[in-house]
């Protein structure tokens, strides 16, 4: 598969992952742009690889983690929230949507890119796994922390001896 096809088969795919594991569309159109360049110059060696798809989203989820750990990059949120909304009440409903993708930004890197790619990239613990170069144990034990921290702050039940 050449670069170009490459591009034009998984790019919106891959900005869609840069979205949701930076939470700001135009710095994920930077992100894949910024790793789309740095695939193109070791085409020829990401494309030998068994799963170039795996290698590629591991360098997008690298790059976020490094474009976090520049001092310069430091944004301060606010923890401002509204009354609960009524049920059917939409605006209501993407409010409370707003607020739980606020929770998942605070998470640590490693949480967030795995619940990322777990519940919004549909993929199994070895894949993720791979993407991250960790066991799957490991992906497990970050998808639990990240969840109990999730409950914990949006107040719910914690689940006692389920999995996640």
């Amino acid at each position: 598969m050449t670069f170009e096809e490459y591009v034009g088969s998984r790019g919106p795919a891959l900005v869609r992952l840069a979205r949701l594991l930076t939470g700001d569309e135009h710095r994920a159109e930077d992100l894949t742009q910024e790793v789309l360049s740095r695939a193109y110059v070791h085409w020829r060696k990401i494309s030998r690889a068994d799963r170039p798809d795996v290698y590629v989203r591991r360098m997008l989820v690298n790059a976020n983690n490094s474009w976090w750990r520049r001092r310069s990059n430091r944004e301060l949120s606010i923890d401002t929230f509204v009354d609960r909304p009524h049920r059917g009440d939409l605006g209501g409903e993407a409010a409370e949507r707003d607020e739980m993708w606020r929770l998942i930004l605070g998470l640590p890197d490693r949480q967030r890119a795995v619940l990322v790619l777990r519940y919004y990239e549909d993929l199994d613990d070895a894949t993720i796994a791979q993407i991250l170069d960790c066991s799957p144990v490991t992906v497990r034990t970050h998808a639990m922390r990240a969840l109990a921290n999730l409950r914990e702050r949006c107040g719910a039940p914690a689940a006692n001896g389920s999995r996640p």
